[in-house]
């Protein structure tokens, strides 16, 4: 019989890193996913009950390989955390067009392939749970990191509309929403800093123990903390015109 695992993508650092942590806890066996293999082994042997796969899952035919890899290893997948993903900052028409389709294909392609091998056998199964980290993000348009935005804007649509689909068959779908977060996302995108956005920065074990309890409750969407919600519903009854000037203007 196959073991059942909980597989977390982009799990070397960030948010990444602390679901593993914390879903070790629990005493869940985890596949930890992720490019920077050095990483990824040092956590798996830090948390015991882990093992690690290097992989590049924004490449062409990458979760269909992890995929085989689980099940090679005799194992299946009853829980589903979808965090990889990294973000740009600049203007669209500067930004390198491979690295921006790079983006797409990790942030939304990946994390769309995983959740749709794995969604059948949990159906079949009546039980199972898929976690899609999204963001605050996906509630507006983002000039200034327009496909990151948008790609979160995907994500947490594609995750409601699960919910529905899967939630009559005994499968959660949760998706989370972070706002900014102490992570290295900032690095990797190219942020410049901002003293007001690190100020209201949450840090990651506050935000994965929100996202995992929405999860265990059945929640569709989850949005950690009092400011990042109050901004999440303003931006959706805000007129659209004054919503992206705004975002537009946040200097990062």
């Amino acid at each position: 019989m196959a073991v059942a695992v909980a597989l977390i993508t982009g799990a070397s650092a960030g948010l990444g890193a602390e679901f593993a942590r914390q879903l070790a806890k629990r005493g869940q066996r985890l596949v930890l996913a992720a490019r920077r293999g050095d990483r990824l082994e040092a956590l798996a042997g830090e948390l015991g009950n882990a093992r690690a796969v290097t992989i590049d899952l924004s490449q062409r035919g990458a979760a269909a390989e992890l995929l085989r890899d689980i099940e090679q290893a005799g194992e299946r997948v009853d829980l589903l955390v979808n965090n990889a993903g990294f973000g740009l900052y600049g203007r669209v028409a500067d930004l390198d067009a491979g690295r921006q389709r790079e983006m797409i294909d990790l942030n939304c392609g990946a994390l769309l392939e995983l959740a749709r091998v794995v969604l059948p056998p949990m159906i079949g199964r009546k039980s199972g749970a898929i976690l899609n980290v999204a963001s605050t993000a996906a509630f507006q348009p983002g000039p200034g990191m327009a496909v990151y935005f948008a790609t979160k804007a995907f994500v947490l649509s594609l995750s409601e509309a699960l919910h529905e689909e899967a939630r009559p068959h005994g499968v959660r779908v949760t998706a989370l929403c972070p706002g900014p977060t102490k992570t290295e996302f900032g690095e990797v995108a190219g942020f410049v800093g901002n003293r007001t956005v690190d100020r209201w920065s949450m840090d990651s074990p506050t935000v994965v123990r929100a996202g995992l309890a929405g999860l265990d409750r059945g929640q569709a969407v989850v949005i950690p903390g009092a400011l990042n919600k109050t901004g999440a519903v303003s931006a959706q009854l805000a007129p659209r015109a004054l919503v992206r000037k705004i975002a537009g203007a946040i200097k990062f």
